[in-house]
């Protein structure tokens, strides 16, 4: 197994991953261009975990840097997800750990994530590495997310 983080030339290698997560991106080219034309200029960034024999991201998050008066300099992981067929053999855990040294490296004074409510064994792995539930998030649809 291995991680890195991924270069624009590479985004495409995180699609099979987050379809998985976000199926309602329902192209990898769709995709690789919300990703490099619109969500990189923001500051986000992808960093995959490979097994050896696949060229193709195992696992992926997605994650920016912010600040908030709530949570000081922070890293905000956006996208966490291990394809169904390399579940339970540590892609999670080994992005959580590169993910927490970012942080660290970065001068962040937390990290932090959202899950939804049905992720239960997403939810157990975060509290089993020290996450804590801190609160509920609300959010209001205005359109639904679809093609563009």
């Amino acid at each position: 197994m291995s991680i890195r983080e991924l270069a624009p030339a590479e985004t495409h290698l995180a699609y099979p991953a987050i379809a998985e997560l976000r199926p309602h991106i329902a192209t990898e080219a769709e995709f690789v261009r919300r990703v490099n034309e619109v969500q990189r200029a923001a500051g986000y960034r992808l960093v995959a975990s490979f097994d050896d024999a696949d060229d193709v991201a195992a696992g992926v998050a997605g994650f920016r840097f912010g600040d908030m008066l709530a949570w000081g300099h922070y890293l905000y992981v956006d996208d966490l997800v291990t394809r169904e067929a390399a579940r339970r053999a540590g892609h999670a855990t080994r992005l959580l750990d590169w993910l927490g040294v970012e942080a660290e490296r970065n001068g962040c004074d937390s990290l932090q994530l959202d899950s939804g409510v049905h992720r239960h064994d997403a939810h157990r792995l975060y509290l089993s590495w020290g996450y804590a539930i801190t609160g509920h998030h609300f959010g209001r649809v205005l359109r639904e997310l679809g093609g563009s």
